[in-house]
């Protein structure tokens, strides 16, 4: 077979068109994928006491609109992490250990950054 400038012009165009289908589809699943990807916001941190030592507390995480009140403990160092938290929501966290005033921080809506540390000084009663 022969091919005339004409035939080869809509095979290049019939390729273009579907290499351009292909990539155009991707692109759109892959928008598609990230708007259905959920951000979160996570919070790791210590709680130490006026030695710098690490305490072993209990914390408190609450939701500041729903009032939810969940308690943690830190491990033995006092360190502790939460994650999954919702960044279009305020909670305070409060660190509460024996012999020591509590301590509480807020963390804000407006806080833009999605991965937060807190350190927790707690002083002796």
């Amino acid at each position: 077979m022969i091919k005339t400038r004409r035939s080869i012009l809509k095979s290049g165009v019939a390729a273009f068109c579907t290499l351009w289908g292909v990539g155009a589809s991707a692109q759109i699943f892959k928008k598609k994928k990230d708007k259905n990807k959920k951000t979160t916001r996570s919070v790791k941190g210590e709680v130490t006491n006026e030695a710098e030592d690490g305490v072993q507390a209990v914390l408190q995480l609450k939701n500041v609109s729903t009032q939810d009140v969940r308690s943690y403990y830190t491990t033995p160092q006092g360190t502790f992490f939460f994650h999954g938290l919702d960044p279009n929501v305020d909670y305070e966290i409060t660190a509460k250990a024996k012999g020591y005033q509590p301590k509480t921080r807020r963390i804000s809506t407006f806080e833009s950054r999605m991965e937060l540390f807190y350190s927790f000084n707690l002083k002796s009663e």
